[in-house]
């Protein structure tokens, strides 16, 4: 019956209603989940799918992790299953590892208090009832039983999807004392599936939004990219400013409110404006990486401090090497890695240089084209002309380029190398560097095109070390003879005559 629409008989507070969920073709994830649920019972254990699993198959979406919840203590988890991981035992959680993909199988428990904002300080094993009372959003409380298609409700999750709303389980405000990163959830859920969050979970959203930074940074930086790459980046920057919660972990994005720009190449309105309509292209494609969500976010971050008024016109000088140190210190607050925020500070530095392009000289176009990050930069300099006045020209041009050079064109083979230079006589140092761009210039140009003709070129533009030394030494010679004073010293290697150092 996969694939069809069936109804299922629903628990929901005691009650018996009936639904239309979605039977969708089982994943070999999926699969392996019920073999887990199937072992558990077999052992005399209750044992279902918990939590987001359930929420996607109710709305007929293929879900990418499976947990399983069960009244099995951690230490009969252990016996039954041959490979587990015990990553939060003191909790009642285990990983259980079937063809090396682990599985989270947690048991049934009610929650103590919370004193970090994270964790309860003890807790107490105890029914689904109240396992599913402990959890965030009435949409992500509920269980599954994958071997008799039944949906197990006790917190009125179906009847929420249905209308779709996102609500919290019981008092919003204590669910969010427990663990503040729920806020940001509440917000990601509400974009992700086109919901309104439930008046009484909104006001206490507000309510604690100047309270987030209490939480792990590495925490809120995974909630955000998360919230940036799940096609849903603009409703849900919109909502984190409307909540409050944008002021309190990215206040250099809400400075971008207000601040106005050339109607010539602005025309939708302010910086913020203008970041939202990007990132409404960015939500446009599939699974965009982290680093051009970060960098379609960021491109423009420095803006409010660098705008000047030239007459009639509205400057932004500097906004791209300085947005890029801003971008860096975004990205480390964020935790997120050095890789990610080198390559998102190069997007935000480099964002306008596209429109420079076709006057480049071909050396310096193909060196431009051939950078690590070009794929990305020329994406983000797509998704800003789509946001702003749509001019794609310089786009176009470099992506023609890109497509007609080829990479041999953009990265032929050295014609000189370093080892050739000392055979030539030259003493490794600084010179190397200027020699072998030289060289690669006038390779890119089109001007050397093989190893002999740059070979002689060299030695014709810059006389190598030998011969300068043969050169002084015959100067000497013939300067001893016309005087008895004492000769000079030979010229160093850096007093080139031809200027080219």
């Amino acid at each position: 019956m996969r694939g069809n629409k069936q109804t299922e008989t629903l628990l929901i507070g005691g009650c018996s209603r009936r639904f239309l969920i979605v039977l969708l073709p089982m994943s070999q994830q999926e699969e392996q989940a019920r073999t887990i649920v199937q072992m558990l019972r077999r052992h005399g254990h209750t044992a279902y799918f918990a939590g987001g699993c359930v929420r996607d198959r109710l709305l007929g979406v293929q879900a990418k992790d499976f947990d399983i919840a069960t009244d099995a203590r951690t230490a009969e988890i252990w016996k039954i299953f041959p490979q587990t991981i015990p990553v939060g035992a003191q909790f009642g959680v285990v990983l259980v590892v079937l063809e090396s993909v682990p599985y989270e199988v947690a048991t049934f428990r009610a929650d103590g208090a919370y004193r970090d904002g994270r964790h309860p300080v003890a807790v107490r094993f105890s029914t689904a009832r109240e396992d599913a009372l402990r959890r965030d959003f009435t949409i992500n409380g509920m269980f599954f039983d994958p071997l008799t298609d039944t949906v197990i409700d006790y917190v009125g999750g179906q009847a929420d999807l249905h209308n779709r709303i996102i609500r919290a389980i019981g008092e919003p405000a204590a669910r969010f004392h427990e663990d503040r990163i729920r806020l940001l959830r509440a917000v990601r859920f509400a974009a992700r599936l086109g919901f309104s969050i439930e008046p009484e979970t909104w006001r206490a959203v507000r309510q604690f939004a100047s309270t987030l930074t209490d939480m792990a940074w590495e925490r809120i930086g995974d909630e955000v990219v998360k919230t940036l790459t799940e096609g849903s980046a603009r409703p849900a920057v919109g909502l984190l400013a409307e909540s409050g919660l944008l002021e309190s972990i990215l206040p250099e994005i809400m400075a971008l409110r207000g601040v106005a720009q050339s109607p010539d190449f602005h025309p939708e309105g302010d910086v913020f404006v203008h970041t939202l309509l990007v990132l409404k292209q960015l939500d446009a494609l599939h699974q965009p990486s982290e680093t051009l969500a970060l960098g379609a976010l960021l491109h423009d971050v420095a803006k409010p401090r660098c705008r000047g008024q030239k007459g009639q016109r509205v400057t932004f000088y500097g906004h791209c090497e300085q947005g890029a140190d801003m971008a860096v210190d975004i990205c480390q607050r964020l935790k997120r890695s050095r890789a990610t925020w080198e390559r998102v500070a190069f997007l935000v530095k480099n964002h306008l240089r596209l429109r420079d392009a076709p006057r480049m000289r071909p050396a310096r176009l193909k060196r431009f084209l051939r950078q690590a990050g070009i794929a990305e930069l020329l994406e983000l300099a797509r998704l800003d002309a789509l946001g702003s006045n749509g001019d794609l020209e310089a786009y176009a041009f470099c992506r023609r380029q890109l497509s007609e050079l080829g990479p041999e064109a953009l990265s032929p083979p050295r014609l000189v190398s370093g080892r050739d230079l000392i055979q030539l006589g030259f003493q490794p140092g600084p010179r190397f560097a200027t020699i072998l761009h030289a060289v690669e210039e006038a390779q890119l140009e089109g001007r050397l095109r093989s190893r002999p003709a740059a070979l002689a070129w060299v030695q014709q533009r810059w006389p190598s070390a030998g011969a300068a030394r043969r050169t002084a030494l015959t100067a000497l010679g013939d300067a001893s003879k016309r005087s008895s004073r004492p000769a000079a010293p030979a010229p160093s290697e850096r007093s080139d005559p031809t200027g080219e150092e």
